[in-house]
């Protein structure tokens, strides 16, 4: 069997279907981060940036994105939300954005999670693009999921290898 659910046995790309799941409750925890020039992240934790408040539209943008995972990543089953929390915390060199999304549903949030992560880093990039295009976008991953038949996974509770 592969292992790969979103293909069929002849190899075909296909969306996994779910309707025989039980619906619970799932959550999803993910983080990424955006490097930048001091003087960047000065603005930020400032409010002094002219296009506003820099970190709010990316939270604003995040929870847009979140709804809209379904509609970006082909196979991914458009979801329920009953939760999305944004959080931004300012590090010495940049912005770290952790996501929890929650449902209940026959399927996992993580896709939700990871998309709201990478527009709310798009958005920063976006409103600081014009004093430092070198802002560097990486460290993205999924931190927890809960919920459905395999239960709780955290990072770092996969083999050595990273295949589990």
């Amino acid at each position: 069997m592969n292992p790969l659910t979103h293909f069929n046995e002849q190899g075909q790309a296909h969306m996994v279907d779910v309707g025989a799941k039980a619906d619970t409750h799932r959550v999803a925890r993910t983080e990424g981060r955006i490097r930048m020039q001091p003087a960047t992240l000065a603005l930020i934790a400032g409010g002094g940036h002219k296009k506003g408040d820099v970190l709010g539209i990316a939270r604003i943008a995040a929870i847009m994105a979140s709804k809209k995972a379904s509609e970006l990543i082909p196979l991914c089953h458009p979801l329920p939300l009953t939760r999305v929390d944004v959080a931004f915390e300012l590090e010495a060199d940049g912005v770290r954005c952790e996501v929890v999304a929650e449902t209940v549903g026959k399927t996992g949030v993580e896709m939700e999670a990871l998309t709201a992560v990478n527009v709310a880093l798009l958005t920063i990039y976006d409103m600081c693009k014009a004093v430092d295009r070198g802002m560097v976008i990486g460290d993205i991953r999924l931190l927890e999921k809960r919920g459905g038949k395999s239960g709780v996974w955290r990072a770092g509770d996969e083999p050595a290898d990273g295949h589990g």
